[in-house]
């Protein structure tokens, strides 16, 4: 799919990774077409869903609850089983969806990119713009009970990597890192949400709250605003890190990279979680500067 080329109104599948609530619902009864909602917190579990809707759960069976950081993937086995209970198959079109707006549905979107599924794409806007849409919602069930799917899980190296090569990237000239945490928690104003987390950030990161790569609605920038946003940062640097509080937001960052058109990028995936724990191998800063 090719990010920024406009959804076309009869087109079964998206022509990018982002969808409006429009196009959804001219084709929630489409044969083939799943739609997954990947809310957590507060979210998580909520009595109203898009019809037909799938838990992709974050919070449960889609994170690896052995590893030390809250929402690391997990292996390829366990994902491949995860969307076959949830009846998905290598043929399907995947649409996914939160209940804040873009938020985690990015998480499942970037797993299933990792996991080698193209035929994804996420709602604009989440359930915030489908239901400002006026379009229908149905009662939640707590678990998908239809039948199982074909999945295969091709694992992608390189799209989810680890702290080395996140300090790899710190250091390369060519490479920028950049962080979805809030500007004070960034900046260690405010405390971190995860007990035992020092405070600050990676020495030679850059902020990009990926709130900022948001407009009214919570609906996604154009690209070329996306584009702008980047390049202020990055310069011309076309390969691109993210890192966030536990791998959720910095797949914001890495649907707006794709969408800007860039093709080198890469979500760290045990983020702050990992590297902000107590540490004599990385290092941590603090202020405004990134470095």
């Amino acid at each position: 799919m090719t990010p920024n080329t406009p959804n076309s109104p009869n087109s079964p599948e998206p022509s990018g990774p982002l969808v409006g609530a429009d196009w959804l619902a001219g084709r929630l009864s489409a044969p083939g077409l799943v739609v997954l909602d990947a809310s957590v917190g507060a979210h998580r579990g909520a009595a109203h869903r898009i019809p037909g809707a799938r838990p992709f759960d974050l919070d449960g069976d889609l994170s690896d609850h052995d590893a030390p950081a809250p929402h690391t993937m997990p292996t390829a086995a366990r994902f491949a089983e995860a969307m076959r209970d949830l009846g998905v198959d290598d043929t399907d079109t995947v649409v996914v969806y939160d209940g804040a707006g873009v938020y985690s549905s990015a998480r499942a979107w970037w797993m299933l990119r990792a996991m080698g599924f193209d035929r994804a794409a996420v709602l604009d806007g989440g359930l915030p713009a489908w239901t400002a849409a006026g379009l229908p919602l149905e009662a939640a069930r707590p678990a998908y009970d239809g039948p199982r799917g074909s999945f295969t899980a091709r694992p992608r190296p390189g799209l989810l990597v680890g702290a080395d090569a996140v300090a790899a990237a710190l250091a390369d000239p060519a490479a920028a890192v950049l962080d979805a945490r809030t500007r004070e928690r960034f900046t260690g104003a405010a405390p971190e949400p995860r007990p035992g987390l020092r405070g600050g950030h990676m020495p030679g990161a850059l902020n990009l709250p990926f709130g900022d790569l948001q407009r009214d609605g919570g609906l996604m920038r154009p690209a070329a605003e996306l584009r702008e946003a980047f390049a202020a940062l990055a310069g011309d640097r076309e390969r691109l890190y993210f890192s966030c509080g536990s791998g959720v937001t910095a797949c914001v960052l890495a649907l707006g990279a794709t969408l800007a058109g860039y093709r080198h990028t890469a979500v760290y995936d045990g983020s702050w979680s990992e590297w902000g724990l107590p540490s004599d191998e990385r290092p941590v800063a603090a202020g405004p500067a990134g470095g």
